[in-house]
């Protein structure tokens, strides 16, 4: 791998995915001087589209149209996951374009079974897993794991989807027929851990070098990230531990590109990797205002082969405040006065024409000297707001 040495004007970056994170991902591309291709495979407009004149849309399992559209890009990176690494690889060897990251380190992660033995293989401790593909098996977890644990779809979970939390054999038989084992779809059974923090890192890494950033706290409901604390608030040597076992992983799949890493810290003070994404991720987006280098920014640069910018905050304290859908209509961002008039404080509307009850549309975060604080402080700001 060698860096790009200058930035050509008719320099064009693709994005597989169309949402809110190629969005912001573009919005830093644009700052540079290039151009932005996006290839959605939804039906409606996202956010990106509606950016560029460059989009295409079709199936994620479609080679040749995927091909097509790799050809008009110099280089091809990722929103989500919903694409196979083979189809990936296919693109890849038949366009001759560059995907970041590549085709064989997203195979080491593509679905949470690989993903769990990629990092237990490098010797990164993870959250007590088994494939399961019997009902026997189902009560086999239970009994030596404990109940309620997680049951999990191994590809395309994302914000609470393929998850389902099972508190006994009904529960996850229903489940398990539910998240499609029953039609061969693989399933993973993950033990409940006792934690105190969940914890996320941040991971920019190309051939000019690695870029760590703060370990942050991330507050879950539901199995959605409803907040982000920046830096967590915990004692320093852990949030050291969580950043050098981010390096580790991305090292252990020799990434290109901006990862993200969630971890749990247990009640005894471990460190548990749980899941990682080959993207920028909902728990580093405080970076854009709370970093010299937000996530979006060494997204581009990374996989771009640009050197890394800085990862240290600009403040001591950041908090972020995801904003849910309040109803199911066209998107309206009501009540954000108070929001917008508090220093340090930044709105960020994602632009998705339909809002649904509990999706994700925009986020509000604050700065400031004290973490706590902050949080506290961007929660009043942004409870009114209505989309």
């Amino acid at each position: 791998m060698t860096h790009r040495a200058s930035l050509p004007s008719q320099l064009k970056l693709g994005f597989l995915g169309a949402g809110q994170l190629a969005r912001m991902s573009a919005l830093q591309a644009f700052r540079f001087g290039i151009q932005v291709a996006v290839f959605s495979d939804r039906p409606e407009n996202e956010p990106v589209q509606f950016m560029t004149p460059h989009s295409s849309s079709g199936s994620f399992e479609d080679v040749s149209a995927l091909v097509e559209f790799a050809k008009t890009c110099d280089v091809v990176t990722l929103e989500n996951e919903f694409i196979s690494s083979e189809i990936l690889q296919k693109v890849q060897d038949l366009s001759g374009i560059p995907i970041y990251p590549s085709p064989r380190s997203f195979a080491l992660i593509e679905n949470k079974l690989i993903e769990k033995q990629t990092f237990e293989d490098a010797g990164i401790p993870v959250t007590p897993y088994q494939l399961v593909s019997t009902l026997e098996d189902l009560t086999t977890f239970g009994e030596q794991h404990g109940w309620p644990y997680l049951l999990k779809s191994s590809k395309g979970g994302y914000d609470g989807y393929g998850n389902e939390t099972v508190r006994n054999f009904d529960e996850a038989k229903t489940a398990f027929a539910k998240l499609g084992g029953d039609k061969g779809h693989d399933i993973l059974a993950e033990a409940f851990v006792s934690f105190t923090k969940e914890l996320a890192v941040q991971v920019a890494r190309n051939e000019t070098g690695t870029m760590v950033y703060p370990c942050c706290e991330t507050v879950q409901e539901n199995h959605i990230c409803v907040a982000v604390l920046s830096p967590a608030p915990i004692d320093e040597k852990y949030q050291k531990k969580a950043q050098k076992l981010a390096v580790r992983a991305v090292e252990a799949i020799d990434g290109k590109g901006i990862f993200a890493f969630e971890f749990f810290l247990t009640n005894d003070g471990e460190i548990l990797l749980n899941e990682s994404a080959p993207r920028p991720h909902n728990s580093g987006h405080y970076t854009i205002e709370g970093c010299i280098t937000s996530q979006f920014e060494n997204h581009v640069r990374a996989v771009l082969g640009i050197p890394l910018g800085s990862t240290i905050m600009n403040k001591p304290a950041a908090a972020m405040i995801n904003l849910l859908g309040t109803h199911n209509r066209p998107a309206e961002t009501d009540h954000l006065i108070r929001a917008l008039s508090a220093k340090d404080g930044h709105l960020h509307v994602y632009g998705k024409v339909q809002s649904k009850t509990g999706r994700k549309m925009a986020h509000y975060t604050l700065l400031g000297k004290d973490v706590q604080q902050a949080y506290q402080q961007a929660l009043s700001l942004s409870k009114n707001i209505e989309i």
